[in-house]
């Protein structure tokens, strides 16, 4: 496991505290959970970018396709 220094204002880190107090988790374990959420967005997205430049070009048989699976 890798230990990451970060820098950040006085009242964000407060206010992260409060957070990681208020949800009964240490702040380490919220922040790796943000982490988690934040890489797994990304992940999504770039997943759907490279699915979106296979289908270019392709509109018209995807639109077929539509109709015919709507009968």
């Amino acid at each position: 496991m890798a230990a990451l220094t970060v820098r950040l204002p006085d009242d964000k880190h407060l206010r992260l505290k409060a957070l990681a107090r208020s949800r009964g988790t240490p702040l380490n374990r919220l922040i790796d959970e943000m982490t988690t959420l934040m890489l797994a967005e990304f992940d999504a997205e770039t997943r759907f970018q490279l699915r979106a430049q296979r289908g270019t070009g392709k509109a018209s048989r995807g639109l077929a396709l539509l109709k015919k699976a709507a009968g």
